[in-house]
């Protein structure tokens, strides 16, 4: 057994010996809309800290432990250098109280804290992975004004683990304290055990509850007080590929196991790559397939923006450095066979291709065309950048990529992003001239209208948009959600996920639910709760957008008189009955994307 499958199968053997449950890992698609992908282990759990799920009813225990895989954004300009990933698996071990003996020897299925987490984690970094003690110290909260010092941590490193003084480090709140920042949640100190100099664990202690004070308040830091809570919980989180740089003795993340093969065959093929280009290959192949298979599909918002910035990454490098072969069928390749043991996912093959296949063609014309014009500068300002990103399709980190290091010297981001917001003036004065000249009475970015008659119109429209969607649902598939929308007086546009062409009968069914729905002149109307709150309602929210912890949610129907037939997350303005729609219909169906449909609608 190698390396890499011995470590990630005896740390969840070590912890399932101890009373956890194994659970899967969760999709990259997470459910909770304040975030745009999964970024920690402890994101699918989050509703068991705060008590709305019961981990007993779900896993038997009040324990857990994954691997969970993960995707950071922050990363992504980094990528080519030792340390930074993009896609990365993370392991952990998870408690939600209540806490029983605390006692490391305890291996029931209570809640446990500090005492049994320090002990574990040591114990597994020494006696199953067999780091010598020699190499390992940990840092531990020093306290502040908000919360105190973590005194138990300190005590436990040193008076059961034997630590000595030297090796206990103290760290501030930016360093050894978890939780949200100017928000409620739940939140507390942290130890971090590290390995040569590098942090490879990180024991999460969450026994405060940040509380909300004052939603309008700026400064963050006094939105709100700790709280000791009832049921404190244990959320640890250690990198899987760091970690197999010290199991391995290598020097960086692409030396190890979980990067080598990958790394070899892409070498193959692109020969004239740099040591640089062909990590961001590596790295970028493979966190383009676990996306593509979660159901992420190349878009210009949101989760699907960063993936196609990936794809297109990968295509420029392609043709820069002349790579004639199929490099990312050869790099997925080695993915599959390298995690679809643990993946299922990663098997459907056909599809990941096919996804990768439609961005190249669509691409690697206006790609060419750019890298063309982008050589001809012997100075790129913000104004060039952001004349060739309109031109020729290629984002700003693609120039960077593809100019001559010397004519990039002077371009900043700060520079492009103000021509970006040039264009967008000018671009809604277009709008306004085009409503006759007097500015618009409405723009949302959504809902457009430049009079107070065309105002009536694409309010109507509005909450024919979520009527569209519920009929969607309930007629098509399930698992529709909103992807986009625009509205003008004329007409409503609806962008929706779905993987093939409706049928004539599909089309004729979805318009004869809503307008029997509009007909029924059903109330609308609108409260305002938690998020949270929402959610548990079943609130659907547009596709990963983030909300503010007290949210408008959107009613069509009567929860005494039929029921509710839509909810979702929407600050409005809509009709207040249906009937004033009047009628609705769908003017056409089409393809804008992989796997992204669109409705053009109109009323009557």
């Amino acid at each position: 057994m190698t390396l890499f499958n011995k470590t990630r199968e005896d740390f969840l053997e070590f912890f399932k010996k101890r009373g956890h449950k194994i659970v899967p890992s969760s999709s990259l698609i997470p459910d909770d809309p304040s975030v745009l992908l999964t970024t920690a282990g402890m994101q699918q759990f989050k509703k068991y800290y705060t008590g709305e799920l019961n981990p007993q009813s779900d896993f038997g225990s009040n324990r857990t432990t994954t691997l969970q895989k993960c995707f950071r954004t922050s990363d992504i300009e980094e990528v080519g250098d030792d340390t930074h990933l993009t896609f990365f698996e993370m392991m952990g071990n998870f408690s939600f109280g209540p806490v029983g003996s605390d006692d490391p020897t305890d291996f029931s299925l209570s809640g446990y804290f500090k005492r049994s987490a320090i002990v574990w984690a040591y114990e597994f970094i020494t006696n199953t992975l067999e780091i010598s003690p020699e190499r390992i110290y940990v840092t531990v909260f020093e306290g502040d004004n908000q919360t105190p010092t973590d005194k138990e941590s300190y005590a436990i490193w040193k008076n059961e683990i034997g630590l000595s003084e030297d090796k206990i480090k103290s760290g501030k709140r930016e360093d050894n304290f978890w939780g949200p920042t100017g928000v409620e949640g739940p939140c507390g100190p942290t130890t971090e055990i590290y390995v040569d100099n590098v942090e490879v664990w990180n024991l999460v202690f969450n026994e405060y509850y940040k509380t909300r004070i004052n939603a309008d308040e700026d400064n963050a830091d006094q939105r709100g007080k700790y709280v000791k809570v009832k049921n404190p919980g244990i959320d640890t989180g250690m990198g899987f590929e760091r970690l197999l740089v010290m199991l391995e003795g290598v020097k960086n993340v692409f030396e190890t196991s979980a990067f080598s093969s990958i790394i070899s065959e892409i070498k193959k093929s692109a020969v004239k790559s740099s040591e640089r280009e062909v990590r961001i290959l590596a790295d970028h192949i493979r966190s383009s397939a676990f996306l593509i298979a979660d159901g992420i599909r190349p878009s210009n918002k949101e989760a699907g923006y960063v993936l196609r910035r990936l794809l297109r990454r990968i295509i420029a490098i392609k043709i820069k450095n002349d790579i004639h072969s199929d490099v990312f069928q050869i790099g997925f390749e080695q993915v599959k066979n390298f995690f679809g043991k643990y993946y299922p996912e990663l098997n459907n093959e056909k599809e990941i291709l096919s996804v990768w296949n439609d961005e190249f063609e669509k691409f690697q014309e206006s790609i060419a065309k750019g890298m063309k014009e982008v050589t001809k500068y012997q100075k790129i300002t913000g104004k060039e950048a952001f004349y060739i990103y309109e031109s020729f399709g290629l984002p700003y980190e693609l120039i960077l990529e593809l100019a001559v290091p010397e004519s990039i010297k002077d371009l900043n981001r700060e520079d492009f992003e103000n021509e970006y917001k040039k264009h967008q003036e000018i671009s809604r004065a277009g709008i306004a001239n085009k409503f006759g000249g007097h500015g618009l009475v409405l723009d949302t970015g959504e809902l457009k209208a430049g009079s107070n008659e065309e105002l009536a119109r694409v309010i109507k429209m509005h909450t024919a948009t979520h009527l569209l969607q519920w009929s969607l649902r309930k007629n098509i598939d399930l698992n529709i959600k909103q992807m986009g929308s625009d509205i003008n007086p004329q007409r409503l546009r609806f962008d929706f996920n779905f993987d093939r062409k409706l049928t004539p009968e599909e089309i004729k069914t979805v318009e004869l639910d809503i307008n029997r729905v509009i007909q029924k002149d059903l109330p609308v109307y609108f409260k305002e709760m938690p998020k949270e709150e929402a959610l548990l309602v079943g609130a659907l929210s547009f596709f990963r957008q983030k909300y503010p912890d007290i949210v408008k949610i959107y009613f069509i129907g009567s929860e005494t008189n039929g029921g509710i037939v839509s909810t979702e997350f929407c600050g409005g303005p809509h009709v207040n009955h249906t009937l004033e729609i009047g009628s609705f219909k769908i003017t056409k169906e089409e393809s804008v994307a992989k796997g992204i449909r669109r409705i053009r609608a109109t009323i009557g």
